[in-house]
């Protein structure tokens, strides 16, 4: 028995056993005489033992009618890819190619697909589809949608060089931006913007940033972008160095209070146990919002540190129309992205700098080197 690889009329992948000569989900001629590279996690494990394993000859996927095939120039190393590679989140889809902040040209699209054409420069972010029905859909709250499937976790993902998408679900990107600028702009970028948001912040404000990496130096600069004052809280000098260079106004240890009181905060670290130094900084009505899709342990909470109503909310994953807003504003700030290249075939080594807070910033894989 071996394992086969394929796609469906949608552009998703999928996984086929080969028994002798028998071929449970068959395959073209044409998908047979091409193949891709591909990091691939056929079973959850901690990032130390590098379960990613190299693929070299798995068939290019076929985009359905409405979707689109890309070349990956560049993918977003996340913290997310680092919780569904190690099994914190419930596991959706196995095998799967990681991987939801994708840069790459659009080569070949679907026979629905109008506004997209091959040779476009595009972006994938974490949605990757919905299903446009259910209640959340229909009011605007597509990011809380009841059928989504999102990019490297329900679906095959960017840790590739070649991905299929829907071509609604796709971004066209600013040309200020390199591959590798851009590929931190496609989740980092869109949920800390959405976070900032949900913290209903005015200009003039104070905004506390606990854990410094990926989302937390795109999110500074917009909050700077609209006056508002940043405090960053993070464990490592390097941290709260690029804090300061990137204009937050105090740097300080992930538990230290900052020198005032906060009218609301973000912890994008995925420890529950800075919630309750988080929530003592704010000040009467603050809000703090958790950026997060996975979070450790919240210790108990003192109704004290609610109190004066205080707020304390998440972020569940991002509309297509916080992608176009945020895309459309880090052009007018403009965003610099911090970043660290690695090899596609490095993709391991990325994410254990990534879970050991060795990246000033943000990681990107170069797919197409």
């Amino acid at each position: 028995m071996c394992m086969c690889y394929t796609a469906n009329p949608d552009g998703r992948h999928l996984w086929a056993m080969l028994l002798g000569d028998t071929l449970l989900h068959s395959l073209t001629s044409d998908t047979l005489s091409t193949s891709m590279t591909a990091c691939v996690l056929h079973h959850p494990a901690a990032i130390e033992t590098n379960p990613l394993q190299i693929h070299d000859d798995l068939p290019i996927p076929e985009p359905g009618p409405g979707g689109v095939l890309i070349r990956v120039a560049a993918c977003g190393v996340c913290r997310t890819d680092l919780h569904v590679v190690e099994g914190e989140l419930p596991t959706k889809k196995m095998p799967v190619i990681p991987g939801h902040q994708i840069v790459g040209i659009v080569e070949k699209t679907g026979s629905a697909v109008f506004g997209v054409d091959p040779g476009d420069r595009v972006g994938v972010a974490w949605l990757n589809h919905t299903c446009g029905v259910c209640k959340y859909c229909k009011t605007g709250k597509e990011n809380l949608c009841e059928a989504a499937d999102f990019t490297g976790y329900t679906v095959d993902g960017g840790y590739a060089t070649y991905a299929a998408a829907p071509a609604a679900f796709v971004y066209h990107l600013p040309a200020g931006f390199t591959d590798l600028q851009a590929a931190p702009l496609l989740c980092a970028g869109i949920i800390g913007y959405r976070a900032l948001k949900l913290a209903s912040l005015q200009s003039g404000g104070s905004l506390g940033i606990y854990g410094f990496g990926s989302a937390a130096h795109v999110a500074l600069q917009v909050a700077r972008f609209w006056g508002i004052e940043v405090y960053a809280c993070t464990r490592d000098e390097k941290h709260r160095k690029l804090a300061l260079e990137l204009g937050a106004v105090w740097a300080g240890g992930t538990t230290e209070q900052p020198p005032k009181r906060l009218d609301a905060a973000i912890i994008f670290a995925p420890a529950g146990e800075i919630v309750p130094a988080a929530l003592r900084a704010l000040d009467k009505g603050g809000t703090l919002v958790l950026g997060g899709i996975h979070m450790s342990h919240i210790p108990p909470l003192d109704y004290d540190w609610l109190y004066h109503e205080r707020v304390v909310r998440s972020v569940a994953n991002n509309t297509r129309e916080d992608g176009r807003e945020f895309l459309d504003l880090a052009v007018r700030i403009p965003v610099e992205t911090h970043t660290e290249a690695f090899p596609l075939r490095d993709a391991n080594r990325a994410l254990n700098a990534l879970k050991n807070d060795a990246i000033r910033g943000a990681g990107v894989l170069m797919c197409d080197s």
